[in-house]
């Protein structure tokens, strides 16, 4: 196949997934990675996608973002193994925060019974599957609901954030890398996160691999004002030296 009729076939991926994958690609088109990625570079110059970490976006969908059912079936299995993860390093006791997120949620679903936790959160679907928990004293931030995402936005939460101080929060994002830290699609959802972060004593992202490199448009934290990533193994060595080199501990789970 010629590189012109591969870049064709990729392309159209592209238009159909909203996304490409590196080594997915390389696999389906029996090429060698480098031969993939040259690939995306010619269609990006093209104006066609962006490229991110592991792989590309198409350029006519960076500003749209996926429902909550959407992005829970995306990389689910990966979610789940973070979520376990960073289920020990939920405390005892204490006070936790919950951001709105997929995977959070997955935490949320698996946070056991016995433990004496004051829990904070502005996400619709957490505050739902806690509510019925005798263990879980659950605070619900107010202000608008985005349907999108099922966070509750705006002043009514960013007014209580203020008043708060938390021993551990645990945050989800559309995106992060070194250079750009934290970031989301929304800017009203990044003021609320921001919030959060200063609200927090201990902060632990919790992220799959593929949002590496992927950055939106509102950041809400610099890497640095993050203690702990939980991500998945398919974070290669050189995003793990980068992350490392911003003073974040990184768990591969």
């Amino acid at each position: 196949m010629y590189g012109a009729e591969r870049q064709q076939l990729l392309a159209q991926q592209a238009r159909s997934n909203g996304r490409l994958d590196v080594t997915t690609a390389s696999e389906e088109f029996g090429v060698a990675p480098e031969t993939i990625r040259r690939d995306l570079a010619a269609l990006e110059r093209r104006g066609l996608i962006r490229r991110v970490y592991g792989g590309a976006v198409l350029l006519e969908r960076l500003d749209f973002e996926p429902g909550v059912n959407q992005r829970d079936r995306t990389r689910a299995d990966e979610k789940d193994r973070i979520a376990r993860a960073a289920l020990d390093l939920v405390p005892q006791r204490g006070t936790v925060l919950l951001d709105a997120g997929t995977t959070t949620g997955r935490l949320a679903a698996l946070l056991p019974q016995g433990r004496d936790l004051t829990i904070v959160t502005n996400s619709l679907s957490a505050a739902s599957q806690l509510a019925g928990r005798n263990h879980a004293n659950l605070h619900v931030l107010g202000g608008r609901v985005r349907g999108t995402t099922l966070a509750t936005v705006e002043s009514w939460a960013l007014e209580v954030l203020a008043g708060l101080t938390v021993d551990i929060g645990f945050f989800g994002t559309n995106g992060f890398s070194a250079a750009r830290g934290c970031t989301t699609p929304d800017t009203a959802e990044s003021a609320v996160k921001s919030a959060m972060i200063r609200a927090c004593r201990r902060r632990v992202l919790l992220s799959d691999h593929s949002k590496y490199g992927d950055d939106q448009f509102a950041r809400f934290a610099a890497l640095e004002e993050m203690d702990v990533l939980v991500t998945d193994d398919g974070l290669d060595e050189q995003a793990v030296a980068e992350l490392n080199e911003a003073e974040i501990e990184v768990v591969l789970a």
